[in-house]
Formats: structure tokens, C-alpha cells, sequence
């Protein structure tokens, strides 16, 4: 899709231009080219004399757009969508688009008008709701994200024509919300596009520095390339491996990220260059992969194999860096397939050739579509719920595993909580602990990629308003905001209460009486005595440490904290030291005494 688009025909001669079209793309079908004419002859009719803001004819945008979509082979009902997706503003009607196209086509032309003028240059609700109707189109049909992606690329490109201050919106917009969905969907080449392009308009002085390096080292990079190409081709080669090697600089935006979290200039950054190796079968990737550690120092930690574990959004190769000739050397290596699907991403699911698709990505088991449908009966209520709905969807991600191997992909920052509820919302209202890698671990702490996460759930358990405060997933929030909702309607007077355990002692010894209450136990009596035991919701088999700072007996008010060496640490509600104690509100467990009848 990232390959720019060139009309060369007269702008003026509508005839020309579609001729260009279908001689530039000669795969569609007699019948695809009389939709698409259809489509291109009701466009230039409803907006003949209307010019854009740069004087160029109205329809030259909506046909780049289908340029850029038809790069990409998509299907024909996806290009008559792209030509007429601002159709409506010319009064036309959903009655006359059906009259002229079938009903696929039809529902997708409507589909595709109805988010292409959404506002989402705005922090604010209204931009929330419009993202929010964005990401949900895709379930409809992602073949409508995919045009306002071309749409939003054209845009970009054509970043020149604009005001200095639609300039640095777009340029915004483009790096929060486009970029990272190019990127949850697969499409590498439209993600990098996008990050550059912003990066030009968002921090000019950065990008003509990044470019001016880049060009300068240009014949260095070639030569030291070319040797390290060579010395992989023959010792493949040797091994009666088929490959194909390519070599590139990494894009611009890519080197600014770099410079930012190393604190250097361009010229100081040695890991710019990368290598693709392209082979027949898996196996081979990893024969190749063994041979090139053989031939150079592998770095450590830089390893990672998305063929055996792929991404999220269906991105499978091997990646690995070495030191070669004294600078590192980044390397992928992957199948023919695996990079037909990198190049394309999700669009790869509708790839057209002579009628028939080939699915290098199948949509219906890529995270974000799993996440969407979990979350698109949820409404967006605040701006928090929106924060977590970009998190979860076009924010950084870490790769978890269950008990029995099952990878889980999460946003950065997510929780055990938050682990639970994407296993199952069961899981997640009745969850009382957690483990990762074996050890106990707070409720709250972030998890880390590769960990291993074991739940520990209690029938009596249930949602609280300090998980609410703690989740970072909009499933989480979502489904413990409605527990509380639906089950605790003084759940906000809770939290403050819960907040206010760890500010004072009397506010910790009242919430261990309410709770005490609202289990049954009521008023200490002289019918019950504490059995030395220490009880979360109904359970009492927990790994407990009595603090010697306080010494808590029963029937002291007491609260505890997950420790990561001594399981469930116990102080007196009052303890000074406890309240000391760093991230206390996040690391505090609720407990009781457990007691018996006498």
C-alpha cells in the first residue's frame, strides 16, 4: 500500500485517468472493471466542477485512494468504496447506490461514508466516540479501516496542500491513532510511512538531521552490506539452502526512537541497518538462523522467534542481531508467505488474483478483532474508559503465558487482574492472587513479557473498587465497573474508604469492622475465638508473616500486603510502618481473622 501513487493521464480528462487505472491494475475481471467504471462515472458526475483546496479536481483524491488500495489487489467492491465514500455529500442517497450495486457493495459504500468524516483530531468525548465507531466498523467489515487507512495515507502524503495548523493536527492524529493501527493490523509498510511522514511535519529540524546522516553514509552502508550478504548467500549456499536477501536503513521514525531512549544524536547510532532473508520452508529459517550465528556474535536478548509465538497481529519471522565487523547487524528471516503477509498485513486477507483470495492472515483469530467484539457492547462513559480502549488496542503489548502454555498478549502496563479477565471474566471476579514464574506477586504489579501468570481464584471472591482503580484493560474496567454497578450500588464511598485505610489508622480500623459485618461475623463475641489463621474471602491455605513492627494478635484490626519473599504480610490497621510502606495502595490485600465457634 506505501508505494506512492503517480496519475500520470490528464487531471482533466475523467476517460483518461480511469484508463490509466485499469492499465496500471490489469487483473480485475471485465465484470470488477464495470462496477469500478459505475462507481468512477457517478463520482465525477456528482462533483464535476468541484475543486479542492489545492485547485485539483475533487475526484483525484478519492482515485489515489483507490490507487493505493489497488496496490495492495484488493477486491472490487472495496474500490468502488473508496471512489465514493464522500458520495452522500453530493445528495446522493443508500436508494441509489443500491439501484446501481449489488448489496455486498452496497452495505460497504454505506459502511465506509459513514466514518470517512468522523472528527478525531480532538481530545475530547466526541473524538472518543468517533474512534470508538472506527474500530468497531471493523467487525462489520475491516475492509472499511482499510480505506480510511488509504485515505488517511493519501492525506499525509498530500500533507503540503494543507494549513500549517491542519499540518501538525494531521501529523498528531496520524502518530496517536493511525500508525499504531497500520501497525495491531499487520501493515508494516503503511505503519512506517505514517511515522515518518508525521515525523517531517511534527519535528522538522530531527528529520532533515536523520536524513542528512542516512544519505551521508549511503555508499559506506552499501559496501558493508554487500560483504555481509555475500557471506551468508555462500554459506547457505554450502548448507543447498535457496535464499533471498535484501537489505535496508531503518525508517526515519524508527532511528528518532532509537536517538530518544538513548539520548544521542543520529550520527551515534550504529544499529541502523537491517538484512531480510527470505526462504522456501520453516525449517530452513532456522537452519538459516544457526548459520548466521555461526558467522557472527549474536547479541543477547536481541533473539526472537514470532514464528513459533507470532504477534498479535499475525506477524510471523525470526529476528536476531549480531556484531558484524564491529557494528550490529539486524536480521529477519521468514518464508516467501510470512512476508507476503508482513507487506500486506490484514489486507493480505482479501488479495485479489483472478477472482480467488489467499488468507496469509486469517482476521478472525487477530487480537484486536477478539478484543473489539468483547468490548463493542460497552460504551464509552469517560475519558479513562478511552484511555484504556487505546491502550488495549493500539498501545504497546507484552506476550504472558497460562500454566499450560497458552500465550496471552496484553497491553504494557497490564496487571494480573487484568490477565484474568482476558482469560475469562469468571476468572477475573473471583481472583484473589496471582503467581508469575511460581512466586506470589501483587494484584497490581505490571506484568513482564515471557512470565509465566497462574491465577489463584476464590468462589467468595469478587470485583472492588481498588481493582477498578488498578485495571489498565477496557475489558477489565468494563466488566468490573458493571459488577459494581449491578451488585454495590455505594461502590465510589467505598474506594474513598479504601483510600482512606492507608491516610489513617481509625479509617483502617473501621473498614476491618465494616467488612467484619458485612461477612456475618458481626460484633466480637465471646461465641467465636480466633483460630491464629489468617483469611482471605473463605480461604485460609496461604503463606503468612506476622509483622514484628506491631505484632498483631487477634482480634486486633489488621491489613496486609502481598511481600515477594514472605507471601501475605500482616499489620496491626494502626502500625505507623505499614503506612510507610512504598506503593502500599497498590501492593494492600483485604484479610480477616479466621475464627470458630467455641
Amino acid at each position: 500500500m506505501s508505494r506512492t501513487v503517480t496519475v500520470k493521464a490528464n487531471i482533466r480528462d475523467t476517460a483518461a485517468l480511469l484508463g490509466e487505472f485499469f492499465g496500471t491494475f490489469d487483473f480485475y475481471s471485465d465484470e470488477d472493471k464495470r462496477k469500478i467504471e459505475a462507481a468512477w462515472d457517478l463520482l465525477c458526475e456528482k462533483s464535476r466542477g468541484k475543486i479542492r483546496s489545492d485547485g485539483s479536481p475533487y475526484c483525484l483524491h478519492p482515485l489515489r485512494i483507490a490507487y493505493i488500495l489497488a496496490q495492495n489487489k484488493m477486491d472490487p467492491e472495496s474500490i468502488c468504496a473508496a471512489l465514493l465514500h464522500t458520495i452522500y455529500d453530493f445528495g446522493v442517497t443508500k436508494d441509489d447506490i443500491r439501484k446501481t450495486f449489488d448489496e455486498s457493495a452496497s452495505r460497504l459504500i454505506d459502511g465506509t461514508t459513514k466514518i470517512m468524516h468522523m472528527p478525531v483530531g480532538h481530545s475530547t468525548i466526541q473524538q472518543a466516540e468517533a474512534v470508538r465507531k472506527m474500530l468497531f466498523a471493523m467487525v462489520d467489515d475491516v475492509r472499511i479501516i482499510l480505506i480510511k487507512i488509504a485515505d488517511k495515507l493519501d492525506q499525509i502524503r498530500c500533507i503540503d496542500t494543507l494549513p500549517e495548523a491542519t499540518q501538525r493536527t494531521l501529523a498528531a492524529e496520524i502518530i496517536d491513532i493511525w500508525a499504531p493501527l497500520a501497525d495491531r493490523l499487520g501493515m508494516q509498510e503503511e505503519k512506517n510511512e505514517f511515522e515518518d511522514l508525521s515525523l517531517k511535519y511534527t519535528n522538522p529540524d530531527v528529520f532533515l538531521q536523520i536524513k542528512a546522516i542516512v544519505a551521508q553514509k549511503k555508499d559506506e552502508r552499501n559496501a558493508y552490506l554487500e560483504k555481509a550478504v555475500e557471506q551468508i548467500r555462500s554459506a547457505a549456499q554450502k548448507a543447498g539452502i535457496r535464499i533471498r536477501i535484501t537489505s535496508r536503513a531503518k525508517h526515519f521514525y524508527s532511528i528518532y526512537q532509537k536517538m530518544r531512549k538513548r539520548n544521542v544524536s543520529p550520527d551515534k547510532l550504529y544499529d541502523l541497518l537491517a538484512l531480510r532473508i527470505i526462504c522456501d520452508e520453516n525449517s530452513e529459517c532456522y537452519t538459516i538462523v544457526g548459520i548466521v550465528h555461526n558467522l557472527w556474535k549474536p547479541l543477547d536478548g536481541r533473539f526472537k522467534d514470532y514464528i513459533a509465538m507470532p504477534k498479535a497481529n499475525g506477524y510471523r519471522s525470526l529476528h536476531t542481531t549480531v556484531m558484524c565487523d564491529g557494528k550490529p547487524l539486524e536480521i529477519q528471516i521468514r518464508t516467501k508467505a510470512m512476508d507476503e503477509a508482513a507487506e500486506h498485513g490484514i489486507a493480505s486477507h482479501w488479495l485479489y488474483k483472478k477472482g480467488k483470495s489467499r488468507d496469509f492472515v486469517d482476521i478472525e483469530h487477530l487480537g484486536i478483532f477478539n478484543e473489539l467484539r468483547e468490548l463493542r457492547d460497552g460504551h464509552v462513559s469517560d475519558e479513562n474508559f478511552f484511555s484504556a480502549l487505546k491502550s488495549d488496542l493500539l498501545g504497546d503489548e507484552i506476550y504472558v503465558f497460562t500454566p499450560k502454555g497458552q500465550v496471552v498478549q496484553l497491553p504494557a502496563g497490564s496487571n494480573a487482574i487484568d490477565f484474568a479477565y482476558r482469560i475469562h471474566s469468571a476468572i477475573g471476579e473471583k481472583i484473589v492472587g496471582a503467581k508469575a514464574d511460581g512466586k506470589i506477586i501483587p494484584l497490581v504489579e505490571p506484568l513482564q513479557n515471557t512470565q509465566i501468570i497462574e491465577i489463584l481464584t476464590n468462589p467468595q471472591a469478587h470485583p472492588t473498587a481498588s481493582q477498578l482503580a488498578a485495571v489498565k484493560t477496557a475489558k477489565a474496567r468494563q466488566k468490573i465497573h458493571a459488577w459494581l454497578t449491578a451488585n454495590d450500588p455505594t461502590f465510589a464511598d467505598k474506594a474513598k474508604a479504601e483510600t482512606a485505610q492507608i491516610a489513617n489508622a481509625q479509617a483502617a480500623r473501621e473498614i476491618q469492622e465494616t467488612r467484619r459485618h458485612k461477612k456475618g461475623t458481626g460484633a466480637r463475641t465471646d461465641t467465636v475465638q480466633g483460630t491464629g489463621k489468617i483469611r482471605i474471602g473463605s480461604s485460609t491455605n496461604f503463606f503468612v508473616t506476622f509483622a514484628q513492627c506491631c505484632k498483631p494478635k487477634y482480634p486486633d484490626a489488621i491489613v496486609g500486603y502481598i511481600s515477594r519473599n514472605r507471601g501475605i504480610t500482616v499489620h496491626r490497621a494502626d502500625c505507623l510502618t505499614y503506612r510507610r510502606i512504598q506503593d502500599i495502595e497498590h501492593r494492600s490485600i483485604e484479610i480477616d481473622w479466621d475464627v470458630e465457634k467455641k
